[in-house]
């Protein structure tokens, strides 16, 4: 029996990680108990998740993680990408305005995003979003914009890849100085916007969701890219994300990173994202 005991605590601590990870980038799964003991097992002590509304309220108070919330919009056709779920009961494309503002009083709103207008058809700087953008600003909260490209069999029938650059922040963030706004995916294929933007405005942050994973980006790829963000002096703000791809691969794609010391890679897998989400 003791044996066995032994045997069974060995095979635990070796898989399991025991890197300190806040994984900015999550979504909704059919299966939350087994998404989240994964999370877990991988050292993610906390994760910013978006999903349908429906869907993220079943994640409330379960689960040892903790977890921020995110408003998703605007939905194209009043639903989530790659799937047929509603992001809203109502299925409206984009939430009362004063409800939103009552959810946030009612502390049940953390961040707002993830932002999918590349997948709606708009820029992120469209005027349609601004009432969410004032909220945001008024509260403090941080805006998580969709940028790059997307997976096959989105179902949005207006997304453009054009409108993934992340340089079409720059009217939002000079009508809104004051808000804290994250680049998802690192801006990738468009890294030299995704820098050139965070080279001037301070208040962007980007996490590195997608492109860091394997099965989606080379390593090769992948390691081209960190060596890229880490040489523009921007080690202060980026943060780790898995955009629920295998959370394990994803940190050893960044461990993999020979150019990176301990210390920065601490600040990618939760210190900087600590700082950005702050109230």
């Amino acid at each position: 029996m003791k044996k066995i005991i032994l045997i069974s605590l060995l095979f635990g601590f070796f898989n399991s990680y025991s890197q300190k990870v806040l994984d900015t980038h999550i979504h909704g799964e059919a299966d939350p108990n087994m998404q989240m003991k994964q999370l877990e097992n991988s050292g993610v002590y906390k994760a910013a998740i978006s999903t349908s509304w429906d869907l993220q309220n079943t994640y409330r108070d379960k689960y040892k993680i903790e977890l921020l919330y995110g408003l998703m919009l605007p939905c194209p056709n009043g639903k989530v990408p790659y799937g047929n779920r509603l992001c809203f009961s109502d299925g409206k494309e984009l939430p009362d305005i004063k409800w939103v503002e009552q959810q946030i009083n009612n502390g049940r709103i953390d961040f707002i995003g993830e932002i999918l207008s590349q997948y709606y058809g708009i820029s992120p700087s469209d005027k349609l979003l601004y009432p969410y953008y004032e909220l945001a600003e008024k509260y403090n909260l941080p805006v998580g914009i969709h940028t790059g490209l997307a997976g096959p069999n989105h179902g949005c029938p207006n997304f453009k890849v054009s409108l993934g650059s992340p340089i079409l922040i720059e009217d939002l963030i000079l009508k809104f100085p004051k808000l804290k706004i994250w680049i998802m995916h690192a801006g990738s294929p468009f890294l030299e916007e995704t820098i050139g933007i965070m080279s001037v405005y301070r208040n962007v942050y980007t996490d590195i969701s997608a492109v860091s994973n394997p099965y989606i980006v080379p390593h090769k790829d992948f390691y081209a890219t960190m060596k890229r963000l880490i040489d523009a002096g921007l080690e202060n703000r980026l943060m780790f994300g898995s955009d629920n791809g295998d959370i394990k691969q994803a940190i050893e794609s960044v461990n993999k990173l020979d150019f990176l010391s301990s210390e920065q890679k601490e600040k990618i897998f939760y210190k900087n994202a600590e700082q950005f989400f702050k109230k």
